[in-house]
């Protein structure tokens, strides 16, 4: 059986979880508007940070349903050789991940991207072409617990202080692991980016195939993988939470928002942009 019908069979299955991450993550609500932070863009989402398997394969998923623009789900693939790949399920690349990261990226690619609960605090990310099934279990610590409720109580503002957001990044690197992760840095794109991990889960355990390659166990790597000159987490985890952008060209912005209001319209909104999100 090729890894296309495993998709095919196994999006058929279906659980209910009712608790834990999937209770709430997996009906995340969509909204669509501007920032809370004027001149900046946005999203509110989840994303299991970069996974660096033992094939030297690295992967990752955000799925963003609150932003300025439409909801969107992105796969993100590293070869060994360094070359990276987003796949996008939105109504087009540059209201995505391929706005701030593209011009870093070898290959961008619409993709349909399906994103299953299948447990309290575990997932499946299943996608076509390319083939794509990759299970993902998390867990947490007491100090995870302690922090994660500690940051929900900071407000927002608070990131704004590179001071704090510079302790944030000590604290993901010493005490959590994740290597000399950039929180606030340029993107590829040349946006100016503040990534707000609100709370973070270690991975437990996790399993991929990729175009028919078995990538192996997931590990922690001494150097961070990174993408432009953006370092992203050296350890498997996954973070609810925010992202931000400068705007850098305000016309450009209000253009782009306008024309998806024109072409994409509420109907993108109440579906999920193409992106299926289960319960099971």
């Amino acid at each position: 059986m090729t890894v296309a019908e495993q998709v095919d069979q196994q999006s058929q299955i279906e659980f209910q979880p009712n608790s834990g991450l999937a209770a709430e993550l997996g009906h995340l609500p969509v909204r669509i508007g501007p920032s809370p932070w004027p001149g900046w863009e946005h999203v509110y989402g989840f994303t299991a940070y970069t996974m660096t398997f033992s094939s030297g394969h690295v992967l990752a998923v955000r799925r963003f349903p609150q932003n300025d623009f439409a909801p969107y789900t992105t796969v993100w693939h590293r070869t060994p050789e360094g070359d990276w790949s987003i796949f996008y399920d939105a109504p087009r690349p540059d209201i995505a991940c391929p706005r701030y990261f593209g011009p870093a990226v070898q290959l961008i690619q619409p993709a349909r991207i399906r994103l299953t609960w299948t447990g309290p605090t575990s997932f499946r990310v299943e996608m076509k072409d390319p083939a794509l099934i990759w299970e993902v279990s998390m867990k947490t610590t007491p100090l995870l617990r302690a922090m994660n409720a500690l940051n929900a109580r900071l407000p927002l503002f608070t990131w704004r202080f590179s001071a704090l957001v510079t302790m944030r990044a000590w604290m993901a690197r010493w005490m959590f692991g994740m290597g000399n992760v950039s929180l606030s840095a340029t993107m590829p794109s040349g946006h100016l980016g503040i990534l707000m991990p609100l709370r973070v889960y270690f991975i437990e355990d996790s399993r991929a195939v990729f175009d028919g390659i078995d990538l192996g166990k997931p590990e922690r790597v001494r150097a961070n993988p990174t993408i432009g000159q953006v370092r992203l987490s050296a350890r498997p985890a996954f973070a609810v939470g925010w992202g931000f952008w400068k705007i850098r060209d305000s016309e450009e912005y209000r253009r782009t928002v306008e024309d998806l209001r024109s072409t994409v319209g509420d109907s993108a909104e109440a579906s999920g942009a193409g992106t299926e999100i289960g319960t099971g």
